[in-house]
């Protein structure tokens, strides 16, 4: 099986090429990063190929499923950020590459390597979002909206595969905070403990080889999930309100 994932050079997806390599498949990497990628490549044993690439300038997008259109069999969307602050004080600009590489960049290779595996009737698509899918989030509301967006643009094509009978799986995956460079980037420390990685990551092949659709990672994450339908959307908004408050803003936003 060959796979391909976006934002390869670190995080989750480093840990998924890891782990997808002991596993035996071959690898196409995709990040802006080719110093780390070259240097995951050179630690893996599989057939490997690294391609640095910008996810957020959509002809990007076309031009990595026209090099790569049918060699997949796997799709790992993996790529994207978050900003944490008050949306009238966050850089429009940052926002709005942000909404190109966690919805645009999702949207587009979903659909394109969606509709190239229908030509076989075979294909795995694994979407990774967010614990953040799941409710609105004041002073993170549009990393948490872009979320939502890849869980219910997930949701709504598994529904459309289902019904076809369609042997292409489609996934999700919506973990908490991870220990990843995330952080980093966002400028924020997470209150709550983040979840290690590589056990992310081998949770997720687990529940994806299970036809697992949604895969929540952890414990309170799960709590946390079943709680929030439950609650009023204002009850909701104020506990999302006040966790999002403790974070630590760890350096002033560009």
């Amino acid at each position: 099986m060959t796979v391909l994932i976006t934002g390869a050079s670190s995080g989750l997806g480093k840990d998924f090429a890891y782990e997808l390599s002991k596993q035996g498949h071959n690898l196409i990497l995709v990040a802006r990063d080719k110093e780390n990628l070259e240097k995951i490549k050179k630690e893996l044993n599989t057939n490997v190929e690294i391609l640095q690439m910008d996810l957020s300038v959509e002809k990007n997008l076309y031009k990595l499923f026209e090099k790569y259109q049918g060699k997949i069999d796997f799709l790992i969307n993996n790529a994207g950020f978050g900003a944490c602050g008050k949306f009238t004080e966050l850089d429009l600009d940052n926002e709005l590459n942000m909404i190109d590489l966690n919805i645009k960049a999702y949207h587009i290779l979903t659909k394109l390597f969606l509709q190239d595996f229908k030509k076989k009737n075979k294909g795995i698509i694994l979407n990774v979002a967010s614990s953040a899918a799941f409710q609105p989030g004041p002073l993170m509301a549009t990393y948490y909206a872009t979320k939502s967006y890849v869980y219910n643009l997930t949701m709504a094509i598994y529904e459309e595969l289902r019904r076809e009978k369609s042997n292409i799986k489609i996934h999700v995956l919506c973990p908490g905070p991870v220990k990843t460079h995330f952080n980093d980037r966002a400028k924020v420390d997470f209150a709550i403990k983040g979840l290690e990685s590589d056990k992310v990551v081998k949770y997720t092949l687990k529940k994806i080889s299970q036809n697992k659709t949604i895969i929540i990672v952890g414990l309170l994450m799960k709590i946390g999930t079943f709680l929030n339908r439950l609650a009023p959307r204002k009850i909701v908004l104020k506990i999302i309100y006040n966790i999002q408050k403790r974070k630590t803003i760890t350096k002033k936003t560009s």
